[in-house]
């Protein structure tokens, strides 16, 4: 879950003036960042900076301590397929001696944990190995729980070989299935002609069919044509060998990418996380992806890379990078060497993901030369000069849509960015005020705003976008550990957007969302439709720079901390912390039953109020009690709605139910009921509403010369067009309109229909 950052430098100049006496008599950093030293020194670092500077530090004392032996521990081995019970038994000795420990500067119980893990996974590949060496009997009758958390340990080696060979036997049992499945479609249209085929699958596949999935359902019509149905021995053999080729990757990459740092950043997470839910610590790397993810953008070349046994391959290109733009690297090319402007190549075969995207990566403006082994086999030296690469998906996006006539806009927010190194680069606040100016020159006459799974960001944005849509006042509330309370305030009177607004939110709406959502309520200034709460955080982190806490630090770096430093409230006052905001339009949710919120973490900070801000109700908000009581009328009658709401009931009741049965018969009878079940609901997939989404003029013409972003806006169009709750919005905006405006909007058409006829 993302979080609420703020750099506010005030806050710290106690806790900085402390540490800098504490502990900037270290000059020296262990060059290895697997040396204990530089682990000793972390833990004694991160718990110090928490302890002074975290809104309301936890003791660390037994209870403390037990909460981060349980963390840990299920961290390690989630499924219990690692550790034996005789294993826990000598960890739980250490169970109330972990706060003892971190103020003793004492690894012994990492150590322990970790060369037992590393042991007990190297033991586990003979284990798997055994299970598919030979065919599986799927007749035998038994079956498997797969509720890891109620799960005991097992008490041996034989009893761990046995839930590895269930296990194993499940993943392979489920393929076979599906493969005998796909064999016996196959056969059922052998009597038809392809043309008759693929004139069911334009059908079927309507508007998502593109000429490049046209063009493969026909090669696999020719390719299958011939074929000779496989023998049940031919495909439970091929189960066998892809579940086996499966999990040798798996503990490939565990073996080769982690090392000691990577688990030992488990354990210090665990022990961050029990002073609240979003304390954490980012390793240096994890640093590196956060300020990414938070700024949208990177230096280098532009591509995603994934790890394939020993091999490094591209599996994207971000639109607009160099990369991209240079037209020689593709998707599916395979990195062998990587060699710096004029410098010799270093073969990177067998490296560490990690290492290969830090040789990729660049300043701005220098050479990287890649050799890759191209889909046809050939080997080819790529030269790219890296560049600043946006990632485009990060960034608000519009669409506008039509009602009758009506002109209405979309503003998709994924995050709350900001680049907290250069104030001058493009952030959330500036890119939603901009979206806003573009529709408006479209003549929309309503805008909705969607953050539904969007988990915060900057709060500086949120403050910057709640001040396009009110004149001027306070958008959000802080308080810090010591009790005083600041008001953040919209200080531009100007108002952006003064017309209808909708917000709409989910469960998975945090944070900076839930600010936003909280304050156009309380102003009554945008209806909020989704989810009946969102997410239920109210808390804001400081991401600290661990480095800066230590005199000559030039051998080694500490990573970061988040830590939480304040707790955010509404301008009326209460907390959205464990609460969240409730929605003005509750809105059925597949996902309403499961536990996934703030007040689902055992750990998590309470629910306090505070006095409320001044701030004045918006007076423009025509029809909005008509609009939601319009709103909550048609959800009550719309039989799609309905089904949302019973299959998140289903969902619910599927949630308890984790036992599977490994005979092939039972399991099929079972995947059969469960398909009869998901018929019913399919419905709510395949829903499309009555709207047309379309790209502004200016994208319109992008997409022109830029076919990845043509082909993104496309399948985001698409997803709307298929979004009863988008459609809901819609309606409600078209609600919300005054009476004057629909008189001047109705008349305005039936002149352009008298004219046009």
């Amino acid at each position: 879950m993302n979080t609420i950052v703020q750099f506010m430098k005030r806050h710290y100049k106690i806790v900085l003036l402390v540490l800098a006496l504490s502990v900037g008599l270290w000059s020296f950093i262990p060059k290895d960042k697997n040396d204990p030293e530089k682990d000793k020194l972390l833990i004694e670092l991160l718990t110090y900076v928490i302890e002074k500077g975290h809104y309301s530090p936890a003791q660390i004392d037994d209870t403390f301590s037990k909460g981060v032996y349980k963390d840990y521990i299920t961290a390690l081995d989630p499924s219990k397929r690692f550790f034996l019970q005789s294993d826990i038994d000598e960890f739980s000795k250490y169970e109330l001696q972990i706060d003892d420990q971190i103020n003793n500067k004492q690894l012994t119980f990492f150590d322990l944990t970790y060369t037992r893990l590393i042991k007990r996974m190297k033991e586990s590949e003979s284990y798997y190995k055994a299970a598919l060496e030979n065919p599986i009997d799927y007749s035998v009758n038994e079956d498997i729980d797969t509720d890891y958390e109620k799960a005991p340990y097992s008490k041996n080696v034989s009893d761990l070989k046995e839930r590895w060979r269930k296990q194993v036997k499940l993943s392979t049992l489920s393929s076979l299935v599906e493969k005998q499945k796909i064999q016996e479609d196959i056969q059922k249209n052998k009597n038809k002609s392809p043309e008759e085929r693929l004139k069911e699958y334009r059908l079927k596949m309507g508007d998502k069919l593109t000429p490049e999935l046209e063009k493969k359902f026909q090669e696999s019509i020719a390719k299958t044509e011939n074929d000779t149905p496989k023998t049940f021995e031919q495909l439970e053999k091929e189960t066998r060998e892809s579940t086996l080729k499966s999990l040798n990757e798996n503990f490939t990459f565990i073996s080769k990418e982690l090392d000691r740092s990577d688990w030992f950043s488990v354990y210090v997470n665990a022990i961050a996380s029990r002073f609240d839910p979003h304390t954490s610590y980012f390793a240096p790397d994890e640093k590196e992806r956060f300020d990414v993810s938070m700024s949208g953008k990177l230096e280098g070349i532009g591509a995603r890379l994934q790890k394939k046994n020993d091999f490094t391959e591209i599996t994207e290109l971000i639109s607009g990078g160099p990369a991209w733009r240079g037209k020689e690297l593709e998707a599916g090319d395979v990195v062998l060497k990587v060699a710096q402007a004029d410098s010799d190549p270093v073969d990177v075969v067998g490296m560490r993901l990690d290492d290969v995207v830090k040789k990729i990566k660049g300043p701005k403006g220098t050479e990287v030369r890649l050799t890759v082994k191209k889909t046809d086999g050939s080997l080819k030296v790529i030269s790219i000069i890296r560049d600043e690469v946006e990632i485009e998906e990060t960034y608000a996006k519009s669409s506008v849509v039509e009602k009758n006539g009506v002109k209405y806009g979309i503003i998709y927010l994924p995050k709350f960015y900001i680049d907290f190194e250069n104030k001058d680069s493009r952030d959330a606040g500036k890119d939603v005020a901009q979206e806003v100016a573009r529709l408006k020159s479209e003549g929309v006459k309503g805008i909705i705003v969607d953050v539904r799974d969007n988990g915060g960001g900057s709060l500086k944005t949120v403050v910057d976008i709640g001040g396009l849509f009110i004149e001027q006042g306070p958008i959000v509330q802080i308080k810090s550990a010591a009790g005083k309370r600041e008001v953040l305030y919209d200080k531009d009177a100007k108002v952006e957007w003064d017309g209808p607004l909708v917000i709409m939110t989910n469960e998975f709406s945090a944070s900076a969302s839930e600010i936003l959502a909280a304050a156009m309520q309380d102003y009554k200034r945008a209806v909020i439709l989704g989810s009946k709460q969102t997410y239920g955080k109210g808390t804001v982190q400081n991401v600290i720079d661990l480095n800066q806490f230590v005199r000559g630090n030039t051998l080694g770096d500490l990573g970061a901390l988040k830590t939480t430093t304040q707790k955010f409230y509404r301008i009326n006052g209460g907390s959205t912390q464990l609460e969240g905001v409730s929605s003005d339009i509750v809105m059925p949710d597949s996902y309403a039953y499961l536990k996934m919120g703030e007040r689902d973490v055992d750990n998590a900070m309470p629910w306090d109020k505070i006095e409320a801000a001044d701030y004045k109700l918006w007076s423009k908000a025509a029809n909005y009690d008509l609009a939601i009581q319009n709103s909550k009328k048609r959800i009550e009658s719309n039989p799609q709605m309905n089904l949302i709401y019973e299959n998140a009931k289903w969902r619910q009741a599927r949630n308890d139910e984790n036992v599977y049965s490994l005979q092939i018969d039972k399991f099929k009878q079972e995947q059969k009921q469960l398909e009869e079940t998901n018929k019913k609901y399919k419905s709510i997939a395949d829903y499309t509403n009555a709207f047309r989404f379309k790209s502004l003029p200016y994208e319109e013409e992008q997409m022109k010369s830029d076919v990845t972003l043509k082909e993104k806006r496309e399948r985001w169009h698409e997803s709307l067009s298929k979004d009863i709750y988008i459609e809901e919005a819609i309606h409600v905006l078209d609600d919300l309109q005054s009476g004057n405006t629909k008189k001047a909007l109705t008349t305005k058409l039936k002149k352009e229909k008298i004219i046009k006829s």
